[in-house]
């Protein structure tokens, strides 16, 4: 057995006995959308948190919240919905994609759920039509729980990053993989792309939670950004500044 490289980010976790049969992970992109959906399962669903990944080397951030620090990236567990969710909160660079979703996979190794579902956004060009979840999942996840779904498969594109790493490492493996996704916007968070999201998990993996209070905050941050552009729109041009970078 080879010895841990405690150069690399690993999970430290609290116990061996945690069994759960669904992981979901979330990780800081575009819109926020996935990091919002497992944030809110974590907290809504009142899980413990079982673990953090010990990340060697820079970037690293430690959020707070209150003046109480936490962890970056936590590992949160309900036993009793067999569920486990990894919430990202530090922006994971392209070069450092690898040794994170090695420290995700060996997570699952420990763990042995039977499927591994990333969520996250998507910034692609879309109309209100699209606003529904995508799939791109290997083909033990598409047969287990996308075939008697109405969620659509994402057309021709590529992954990149963990989410990619992650796949990549499924299509071989006995571990389902699975990305459900959507199409996201800019403003952060985008809550409204992450209740998507949140409902495509618990369509597919029969898990019940409440996302009311999160359609609240979908529905307050819409009409703020709604509101912040007819503004914008409706202001007289020769008043506004040449030089827009800080408003």
């Amino acid at each position: 057995m080879s010895t841990p490289d405690s150069s690399r980010p690993q999970f430290a976790v609290t116990d061996d006995a945690i069994d759960i049969d669904t992981l979901a992970v979330g990780f800081t992109e575009y819109g926020l959308a996935g990091l919002t959906a497992v944030d809110y399962l974590s907290d809504q669903l009142d899980m413990r948190q079982a673990g953090h990944l010990e990340a060697a080397g820079p970037p690293h951030i430690t959020p707070f919240e209150g003046g109480v620090p936490r962890h970056h990236t936590r590992l949160y567990v309900d036993e009793e919905r067999s569920l486990g969710v990894v919430v990202g909160e530090r922006m994971v660079p392209v070069e450092t994609a690898p040794a994170v979703a090695d420290a995700v996979w060996a997570l699952a190794d420990r763990l042995a759920p039977e499927s591994l579902s990333v969520l996250t956004g998507v910034p692609i060009a879309h109309g209100p039509d699209d606003h529904v979840p995508f799939y791109i999942a290997t083909e033990d996840y598409r047969e287990r729980y996308l075939d008697d779904s109405d969620i659509r498969p994402m057309g021709t594109g590529f992954l990149e990053g963990v989410t990619a790493e992650l796949v990549a490492s499924g299509i071989d493996d006995d571990l389902a993989v699975g990305v459900l996704t959507t199409p996201a916007h800019p403003q952060a968070p985008d809550a409204a792309a992450a209740i998507r999201l949140l409902e495509a998990l618990a369509e597919t993996h029969e898990i019940d939670v409440d996302t009311g209070p999160l359609e609240a905050f979908a529905a307050t941050v819409e009409a703020q950004y709604t509101a912040l552009a007819e503004r914008i729109e409706s202001a007289d041009e020769a008043a506004m500044p040449d030089d827009r970078m800080y408003m």
